[in-house]
């Protein structure tokens, strides 16, 4: 996050609507996959940036995935091509946006995370996805190659499902479905490793298993920041707050609102527990540290009577009738002996051992 803010500082004193790109570069150039199709037939391509149309036929539905949104020029060629504002172009560069939702006349704009374990360190790292919904076609616009949108692309290809049959709005609801679903891919990850640290904690807590806590409440924590506003976007969006949905799409917004909720509900859960192992660990150190101070205790004591007898025994006195016993120092070893073993006996009677 802070390198995302000073990043924003290449937008200082620029006017609104400016395109500069703010955040990491993940792909040399900017790369599309242009789809376009009804219910009797599908065309694909991959066009230039530069010579992109938008538009396709009457009677169909097109998507266009763009990967890669630092280059200007690209972006700005196809905002042009589809009359999308400059504003939301601005937005879609700003790639540390938190998800928010922005109608202008004719078009809906969306900004979401897509979220994925990496495979190298099996931490969840995020990206920024961009939808712009028209009334015949749906622009994506991705950080970089690689997404959650095969499933989608596959149901178009097969003609499965109703999205063939369907407009752009229920294109733009299953592309959105895909990304709120991957979610509950990560929180299964995250829930393996937080069984496997409950077990790790309970059994013999160390270093690790505090570091690994942790890191993962740091995650939930990234994950809860990302659906938390995506909410309030689908809430906004299941009520129907635009007249480029149509209303027998409404029902599968809903049913995503619905997914949100339930990821909401589970981070809130993991968070939880996470809490309650944070205690268990603590609770755990403080006993085991207890344990250790009572064993230096009873070392302690026992040599205090020890320390004692030898004292006594050791003074320097001219007339000290022990020092002429011939068998005075077995009966100070005897002695201690003696006190020592009555001591172990006392302790395990009070049930200190």
């Amino acid at each position: 996050m802070s390198k995302f803010i000073k990043q924003t500082r290449k937008t200082l004193g620029q006017p609104p609507g400016t395109l500069v790109h703010v955040g990491e570069i993940y792909e040399q150039q900017t790369m599309l996959s242009r789809i376009e199709y009804n219910a009797e037939r599908i065309a694909e391509s991959s066009p230039d940036p530069a010579s992109a149309l938008v538009h396709g036929l009457p009677d169909s539905v097109l998507w266009l995935d763009v990967d890669g949104v630092h280059d200007a020029s690209a972006i700005e060629a196809i905002g042009a091509s589809a009359g999308i504002h400059p504003l939301i172009l601005e937005d879609v560069m700003h790639t540390g946006e938190r998800p928010k939702l922005e109608e202008s006349p004719g078009s809906l704009f969306v900004s979401l995370r897509m979220l994925r374990i990496t495979e190298a360190t099996g931490q969840v790292e995020d990206e920024q996805v961009s939808l712009v919904l028209d009334r015949l076609w749906v622009i994506s616009f991705q950080e970089r190659q690689g997404d959650v949108f095969d499933p989608v692309r596959e149901r178009i290809r097969g003609g499965r499902g109703r999205i063939r049959a369907a407009g752009a709005d229920y294109l733009f609801c299953s592309l959105l479905d895909a990304v709120v679903d991957s979610y509950f891919g990560v929180l299964e990850d995250i829930g393996d490793r937080v069984e496997d640290v409950y077990e790790s904690v309970t059994k013999n807590p160390t270093r690790a298993e505090l570091d690994a806590i942790r890191l993962l409440k740091r995650e939930l924590l990234f994950m809860r920041k990302a659906v938390w506003p995506l909410r309030e976007v689908l809430s906004h969006l299941e009520h129907g707050g635009t007249s480029l949905l149509a209303s027998d799409t409404l029902p599968y917004f809903r049913d995503v609102y619905d997914h949100a909720i339930q990821i909401l509900d589970t981070i809130e859960t993991y968070r939880e527990m996470l809490t309650s192992l944070m205690d268990v660990y603590l609770s755990s150190i403080a006993n085991r540290t207890n344990e250790v101070m009572k064993v230096l205790t009873m070392i302690t004591t026992l040599f205090i009577p020890l320390t004692f007898l030898a004292g006594l025994y050791g003074m320097n006195f001219r007339f000290m009738p022990e020092l002429e016993w011939r068998y005075g120092y077995y009966c100070l070893l005897a002695a201690m002996a003696t006190v020592s073993v009555g001591m172990l006996v006392y302790f395990r009677k009070k049930r200190w051992l």
